[in-house]
Protein backbone atom coordinates (compact mmCIF):
# COMPACT_ATOMS: atom_id res chain seq x y z
CA UNK A 1 0.00 0.00 0.00
CA UNK A 2 1.16 3.33 -1.22
CA UNK A 3 0.04 6.81 1.04
CA UNK A 4 0.85 9.91 -0.44
CA UNK A 5 0.38 12.80 2.32
CA UNK A 6 1.91 15.50 0.10
CA UNK A 7 -1.64 17.46 0.09
CA UNK A 8 -5.07 16.72 0.91
CA UNK A 9 -5.47 17.12 -3.36
CA UNK A 10 -3.89 13.93 -4.02
CA UNK A 11 -5.15 11.92 -1.17
CA UNK A 12 -8.76 10.25 -1.12
CA UNK A 13 -11.68 10.14 1.50
CA UNK A 14 -12.18 6.78 3.43
CA UNK A 15 -15.85 5.50 3.57
CA UNK A 16 -16.37 6.62 6.88
CA UNK A 17 -14.88 10.33 6.36
CA UNK A 18 -17.39 10.38 3.28
CA UNK A 19 -19.78 9.78 5.52
CA UNK A 20 -18.58 11.92 8.39
CA UNK A 21 -18.87 14.90 5.57
CA UNK A 22 -22.57 13.64 4.36
CA UNK A 23 -23.66 14.20 7.75
CA UNK A 24 -21.93 17.36 8.92
CA UNK A 25 -23.67 20.52 9.56
CA UNK A 26 -22.25 23.25 8.00
CA UNK A 27 -23.88 27.14 7.05
CA UNK A 28 -22.14 29.84 6.07
CA UNK A 29 -19.66 31.66 8.43
CA UNK A 30 -19.67 35.00 7.28
CA UNK A 31 -23.21 35.04 7.96
CA UNK A 32 -22.74 33.65 11.56
CA UNK A 33 -24.81 30.45 10.41
CA UNK A 34 -22.19 27.72 10.70
CA UNK A 35 -22.88 26.09 13.82
CA UNK A 36 -19.27 24.20 14.08
CA UNK A 37 -17.60 28.10 13.55
CA UNK A 38 -19.83 29.67 16.33
CA UNK A 39 -18.80 27.03 18.88
CA UNK A 40 -15.08 27.13 18.18
CA UNK A 41 -15.62 30.86 18.06
CA UNK A 42 -17.49 31.22 21.50
CA UNK A 43 -14.55 28.36 23.09
CA UNK A 44 -12.02 30.82 21.80
CA UNK A 45 -13.68 33.71 23.26
CA UNK A 46 -14.02 32.73 26.78
CA UNK A 47 -10.17 31.53 26.95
Amino acid sequence: MNVDLRSDTVTNPTPLMLEAMWGAKVGDDVFGEDETVNALEEKAAAM
